[in-house]
C-alpha cells in the first residue's frame, strides 16, 4: 500500500508535475526553427500561462497553478490572452483558491465547465501474467508516424492530423525525461502510452488504443508497465490525469492509483 495520503504537499507535487510536463512539451515545440506553432509560455505569480497561435485547442491555451495570492494578477493574465485574441481555459485545484477567487472569475464572465481527475501511486512492480500475443516496448525513433496514427485515430482527430502529431512528438524522443511506449497485438501496433519524469515524479501524460483493439486490457497493461518503469528508474511518485469516471479513470484505479483531487475547469464564452 502506498505511503502517500492526500496532503497539501502531495497536491502541490501532483499539480507541479502536470505543469512541468506541459512546460517541457510546449518548450520543445517553441524551440523548433522559427517557432512555427507560435508558442509562448509566461509565468505571472504562481500561474503558468500557455499559448499557441496555430493550435487553438484548450490544452495549449491554459492557465495552471493559480493561487489565492494571484487574484490581483488575473487582469494581466487575461490581458495576455486578450492581446492574442484567445479565450484561455483556467484550471483550479481544490484548496489552492477560495470562494472569493472563483466569484471574481464568475464576475469576469467565466463559468465552471467541467472536472478533471488527478491520480497518484507510489511506484511498484505488479505480479501479473501478460498475454503472449501482447508485447509492450519502447517506441523507436523512426516509429512516430505509427504513434501519430494511433494517437489521431484513437482520439478522433482523423488522419489529417498525423503529420502534425508526428512532428510535435518526434522532437521529444531524445529529450530528457520523455519515454514513449508501443503495445502490439500479434506484431500489429495497437496502443501507445507516454511518460515524463522530472524531480523523481513520473507523469503518465497520454495513452490511447485503436478502436479495433479496445476491451483487451491494453491501456491497463500500459499503465502498469509505465508504473513499473518508474519503479525501475527510482521515481518516488507516479501521477496522471483523466476525465472523471472515464475508462482511463477506471483503468488507473484498477492499477491501484488513488484520487489526489478533482480539479475544476473554468472557461468563458466567446
Amino acid at each position: 500500500m502506498s505511503r502517500y495520503i492526500a496532503t497539501e504537499s502531495l497536491i502541490q507535487d501532483i499539480e507541479q508535475s502536470e505543469i512541468d510536463y506541459m512546460v517541457d512539451r510546449m518548450r520543445s515545440i517553441q524551440l523548433r526553427d522559427d517557432n512555427p506553432e507560435g508558442v509562448e509560455i509566461v509565468r505571472l505569480g504562481r500561474a503558468t500561462c500557455f499559448y499557441s497561435k496555430t493550435m487553438p485547442w484548450p490544452m495549449f491555451n491554459t492557465v495552471k497553478g493559480l493561487r489565492n495570492e494571484d487574484l490581483d494578477l488575473l487582469e494581466p493574465i487575461l490581458a495576455f490572452y486578450r492581446e492574442r485574441d484567445r479565450q484561455p481555459r483556467i484550471e483550479l485545484v481544490p484548496s489552492q483558491v477560495d470562494v472569493n477567487f472563483m466569484a471574481n472569475l464568475a464576475q469576469r464572465g467565466f463559468y465552471q465547465s467541467g472536472f478533471h481527475t488527478s491520480l497518484y501511486i507510489e511506484p511498484m512492480q505488479y505480479q501479473v501474467d501478460r498475454q503472449n500475443s501482447i508485447v509492450i516496448r519502447e517506441l523507436q525513433s523512426d516509429e512516430f508516424d505509427v504513434y501519430a496514427s494511433i494517437h489521431c485515430l484513437a482520439t478522433g482527430l482523423g488522419t489529417q492530423g498525423i503529420p502534425y502529431v508526428s512532428t510535435n512528438n518526434r522532437i521529444l524522443h531524445d529529450r530528457k525525461g520523455w519515454n514513449f511506449y508501443l503495445a502490439t497485438v500479434d506484431d500489429v501496433p495497437a496502443a501507445v502510452g507516454v511518460m515524463y519524469m522530472q524531480d523523481g515524479i513520473a507523469s503518465l501524460t497520454f495513452g490511447a488504443t485503436l478502436p479495433e483493439f479496445r476491451n483487451r486490457g491494453l491501456q491497463q497493461m500500459l499503465i502498469q508497465y509505465r508504473i513499473e518503469e518508474a519503479y525501475r528508474m527510482q521515481c518516488r511518485l507516479v501521477v496522471s490525469q483523466c476525465s472523471f469516471l472515464s475508462n482511463s479513470h477506471r483503468n488507473m484505479e484498477r492499477a491501484g492509483m488513488r484520487i489526489g483531487y478533482v480539479r475544476a475547469t473554468w472557461e468563458r464564452g466567446s
